[in-house]
């Protein structure tokens, strides 16, 4: 029982930031860039969040659940940057 909390909490620690640092990415990106601009900013975000996602899982020291919580994390911040680059642009029409 105990494996199974760490675990769950391991994917807490360990994708949620990840997901949150392509939030904010995409937020700054929308507010600070003008024009076709942001098709350039975005990926750099990727970037970003795939760096974070690799600092946070080789900081837990954790080989079980690596691929989940790795596929989890970027999977979620590509559908979160999908999804900002259609508001970017919509809103550029």
């Amino acid at each position: 029982m105990e494996a199974t909390s760490r675990r769950s909490r391991l994917r807490i620690l360990t994708i949620v930031p990840v997901w949150i640092v392509s939030v904010i990415g995409a937020i700054v990106v929308g507010l600070t860039v003008t024009g076709d601009r942001y098709l350039v900013w975005l990926p750099l975000v990727l970037g970003a969040s795939i760096l974070v996602t690799f600092i946070l899982q080789l900081a837990t020291r954790e080989k079980d659940g690596l691929v989940d919580r790795t596929t989890m994390s970027l999977s979620g911040s590509l559908v979160i940057l999908g999804v900002a680059t259609a508001i970017f642009a919509v809103g550029a029409l």
